[in-house]
């Protein structure tokens, strides 16, 4: 079968191409913008990539066009292919259809964390011998892919609340009817199709629904927003982890995955199960949203039989994903890092962890408002505090941000300043920069190219 999919450079249908790929089938794709690491994955694989969504890149002998949820009514591509009454699907119901029957579909979702948790429940399934499929949210830096089949039984998916497709409205979760779901976290997020947090909660019930009662669903038992989904309804036994004991959201004492820290950022930490000991983690990793997101993926490789106490070493060899505070490399004595947060909490914890780690040494952030939610204002007035950890921040305010960003950068305890472009933001870091300083660009999106070139220019200014 020959596929074309609309928006094969975003981060899930690449996973998506490179699954049917693997599958065998001839693929072609095109999209609007095209970056690392995705397009780098998609030329590996020798797939056809058009750019812009022209009719005529379609080709003509494609079987099935596979759209993305970025397309909408009106587009050129869509058009033609309502009109000419080519068949079409969404990725997500592709994935469901074509990958995951007959596996045991293990499925990460949360507001934040995803993309990390799927890498990390794949990798400790790799460690146990089980050869996971996995569809990763970005590219994994262990397995060099962000897709694979896998020969084991149990498939990991990154599983995103945000809407399927312009025909279908539904979250993409609802699709892959999981065996074991982890429910990270919620918060109110992707404002341009969800009203409230509540409209959010409901399509987190509509995930839960769908788990077996022989499943299981790990929660996150600090979470309130969680503990008033599951109150809507449950079938399905729940294991909560958590690190503050007084935190948990529903009233009860304890957790049934906790977590001692024995370092302070997070880098190392002893995993309990119902309050006994099950081992000590020394891994790469930082931030107290880490530890949390290790608990959940220990927990649900518990839940389809994995004994920890052998893949436990195994996240002290863990590297995470590629723009998950990526180490870029250091020019100058100034330590450069690609980081993807782009929600307040997320801002928020990475930049604690990175404190946590680098004590008073300066911390420089260089953040582009792309996410749908930050263009269009819904984290305005939160984006301020959780840039507290930062000595000095740049932001990129670019001239189809809707909302004013002298109010944030003013609000900034630190240094803060607002450019129009890329080069006067690189130009800027150039002049603040010295010697020990830690730099973070934080986007969702290209950036550009912003963090390396950052990175060249520092290395001219050694030469």
């Amino acid at each position: 079968m020959k596929l074309h999919i609309l928006g094969i450079a975003g981060t899930f249908m690449g996973g998506v191409a490179a699954l049917a790929r693997e599958l065998g089938h001839e693929v072609e794709g095109s999209d609007q913008a095209v970056y690392p690491p995705m397009s780098t994955q998609l030329e590996r694989l020798g797939i056809a990539l058009k750019q812009g969504y022209l009719p005529g890149n379609i080709s003509d002998d494609c079987d099935e066009i596979v759209v993305g949820n970025a397309l909408s009514r009106g587009n050129a591509a869509v058009e033609r292919v309502l009109d000419d009454g080519r068949r079409y699907t969404s990725g997500a119901q592709w994935l469901s259809e074509r990958v995951l029957p007959g596996r045991d579909t293990l499925a990460v979702a949360g507001t934040h964390g995803k993309t990390t948790t799927t890498t990390i429940l794949t990798w400790l399934l790799q460690a146990a011998g089980r050869e996971p499929g996995f569809l990763i949210g970005g590219v994994a830096e262990d397995f060099g892919v962000s897709a694979r089949i896998g020969s084991g039984r149990e498939f990991v998916v990154e599983a995103d609340e945000y809407d399927t497709a312009f025909f279908d409205k539904r979250s993409k979760f609802v699709h892959y009817r999981p065996l074991v779901a982890i429910l990270n976290n919620l918060e109110y997020d992707h404002a341009d199709i969800f009203p409230d947090v509540a409209a959010i909660q409901r399509q987190f019930h509509h995930l839960v629904r769908t788990v077996p009662g022989r499943g299981r669903l790990i929660v996150n038992g600090e979470d309130p927003r969680l503990a008033e989904v599951l109150a809507m309804g449950c079938w399905t036994p729940v294991e909560t982890f958590g690190l503050d004991a007084g935190a948990r959201a529903d009233g009860q004492a304890g957790f049934d995955w906790s977590a001692r820290l024995l370092a302070e950022d997070g880098s190392h930490f002893v995993v309990l199960h119902r309050g006994v000991d099950i081992g000590e983690v020394r891994w790469p990793l930082l931030g107290r949203h880490n530890v949390m997101n290790a608990l959940a993926a220990l927990a649900a490789c518990a839940a389809v039989g994995v004994e920890l106490t052998r893949v436990l070493p195994a996240l002290a060899d863990f590297r995470s994903v590629k723009r998950r505070m990526e180490l870029l490399g250091r020019a100058r004595g100034v330590t450069v890092y690609d980081d993807f947060a782009h929600h307040p909490t997320a801002i928020r914890t990475t930049l604690a962890g990175l404190r946590a780690k680098v004590g008073d040494a300066r911390i420089v952030v260089a953040m582009e408002p792309r996410s749908n939610s930050m263009r269009l204002g819904a984290h305005a007035e939160a984006l301020a505090p959780s840039l507290d950890g930062a000595d000095t921040v740049l932001f990129l305010h670019r001239p189809e941000l809707a909302w004013d960003a002298g109010k944030v950068v003013s609000a900034l305890r630190g240094e803060g300043v607002a450019v129009a472009d890329v080069d006067a933001l690189i130009a800027g870091l150039c002049e603040r920069v010295r010697d020990g300083d830690h730099v973070v660009f934080m986007s969702n999106g290209g950036f550009d190219g912003a963090p390396r070139r950052f990175l060249e220019a520092l290395d001219e200014g050694a030469g």
